[in-house]
């Protein structure tokens, strides 16, 4: 921080423009003649990204607020997650690196028999960021689809898939047979796993936990309320074609036995940390 004293404001901005969000932040805390510079439109701009005007004009409700600085909007979207495109997604910065995450609702996915009521119901959930939620009713057919276009996302960046979901007090038969994950960027390599279910009762609650094809036992709690499963991984390049799709999915489609509890909020394609 000293070789950045009595540099011009420009050049000093370029030089904060090519480290991160926290680095600017502690360099300002650390050093007085540093301040303003941190504050800089300039430098706050470079950590948004490149789209960041098309995605505010996309939230659900319209955005009202006014920002005073590039610094106080990318602040904004790190800490306040924004519904877009008519509430059906949710879009967030992460704070450490910038890079971009998005929230498929349940009503962006493709559920096999989800308009059924016999097979699925949609119900408002208090805990869900989102309108509604599906429930699996009871079905003896499981699959759940998503896709994403990925120029939407950070490019050179690493993300993951991860299923957002509940369990209901009234779930039965989600731990007969072993559910299979699959992520794909188009003809890509494909990222799978072998999901495995097992049901543990303490008095009235019901906990999940899944072992992976690799038997590591993980927990799958978040610190929203929900829980989520890892679908797979998958490298978002530099100049990827500007139709390429990520698809995601969980099936269970072996057995022929039933059912139900199953709530799914939605996917979350986030990036690595």
């Amino acid at each position: 921080m000293k070789n950045l004293k009595g540099l011009p404001m420009d050049c000093a901005e370029t030089i904060l423009s090519h480290t991160s969000a926290r680095d600017v932040c502690r360099a300002a805390a650390a050093c007085s003649e540093l301040r303003l510079t941190g504050d800089s439109d300039v430098v706050w701009e470079s950590f948004l990204p490149h789209d960041y005007q098309d995605i505010i004009s996309r939230a659900y409700p319209t955005l009202l607020r006014k920002f005073g600085s590039k610094k106080e909007l990318f602040l904004f979207l790190c800490n306040n997650p924004l519904l877009i495109d008519g509430g059906t997604k949710m879009f967030v910065l992460d704070i450490n690196s910038g890079h971009k995450s998005y929230v498929l609702s349940a009503r962006e996915l493709s559920i096999a028999w989800s308009s059924d009521p016999l097979y699925w119901s949609w119900k408002n959930e208090p805990q869900s960021r989102f309108d509604d939620v599906a429930e699996l009713r009871t079905t003896s057919w499981l699959e759940i689809h998503g896709k994403f276009n990925t120029k939407f996302l950070s490019p050179n960046t690493t993300y993951g898939a991860y299923l957002i979901f509940n369990i209901s007090q009234r779930a039965y038969g989600l731990d007969k047979k072993p559910m299979q994950t699959l992520v794909q960027v188009d003809n890509g390599p494909i990222s799978s796993n072998t999901v495995y279910f097992s049901q543990d009762n303490y008095g009235n609650k019901q906990c999940m936990k899944w072992t992976l094809n690799y038997n590591n036992c993980t927990k799958s709690a978040r610190n929203d309320g929900w829980m989520e499963i890892e679908l797979g991984l998958f490298y978002n390049g530099e100049c990827g074609d500007v139709n390429d799709e990520v698809k995601m999915s969980l099936m269970e489609i072996e057995g022929c036995h039933l059912k139900a509890g199953l709530v799914i909020e939605g996917i979350e394609i986030r990036p690595l940390n």
